[in-house]
């Protein structure tokens, strides 16, 4: 059975989340990227197929090295999905920042 995998199911798992921050700055090998955890490399491999998987990484081939690199069109989908719902908390935390000022004030 294939199962298709979830970009907020990838990015729920911690280790995953850390990955994609070390890529996110450069390009790195699995084996770059595994001596940063204290897993086994099979148990990093796993965590860097679910991310290709659901497109958050991108594979590229340089000589006998494979890159993993962050997929930005597709984080940038993750980020406006999560938008209509930072707005809605950040508005919220601004009301009710106004009635404790005004609360203060009496």
């Amino acid at each position: 059975m294939n199962l298709r995998r979830d970009v907020f199911q990838a990015i729920a798992d911690p280790t995953r989340r850390a990955i994609l921050m070390l890529v996110a700055s450069q390009s790195m090998t699995a084996g770059a990227i595994a001596s940063n955890f204290d897993t086994a490399r099979p148990t990093v491999s796993k965590h860097l197929q679910i991310l290709t998987e659901c497109e958050l990484l991108k594979q590229e081939q340089n000589g006998r090295e494979i890159y993993y690199h962050i997929h930005a069109k597709k984080m940038k989908e993750v980020a406006d999905f999560i938008e209509p719902f930072r707005k809605m908390w950040s508005d919220r935390f601004d009301k009710l920042e106004a009635v404790m000022k005004n609360y203060k004030n009496k």
